[in-house]
């Protein structure tokens, strides 16, 4: 089934933003911190873990180190989404879409 021009030139449109989008958040890193610093990791926009930071003076405490690491990550975790809406955001708002739609 062919679509009209219009329709077909909307759905390149889109299919060109979403590989933008998709190398945008690619390059997205974010460090994260627990503990005053004790704790400090980077993650990259798809939310993968790249490196993990412990200060030497809580080594010794593991159940410390170990909810130091969870509340880092989930603190990178929500900067890379805050980042990502902020892309899409930009994005998005040329093609006249109502705010929320994505």
């Amino acid at each position: 089934m062919k679509l009209p021009g219009n329709m077909q030139n909307m759905m390149r449109q889109a299919q060109q933003m979403q590989e933008k989008m998709q190398q945008e958040i690619a390059l997205i890193r974010v460090d994260a911190t627990a503990g005053g610093g004790m704790v400090s990791v980077k993650m990259d926009g798809q939310k993968n873990l790249l490196s993990v930071k412990i200060d030497p003076e809580v080594a010794g405490d593991v159940e410390m180190i170990q909810d130091m690491i969870v509340a880092a990550c989930g603190e990178a975790v929500k900067q890379v989404e805050a980042q990502i809406q902020q892309k899409m955001g930009g994005m998005l708002g040329g093609m006249g879409l109502p705010p929320g739609m994505f």
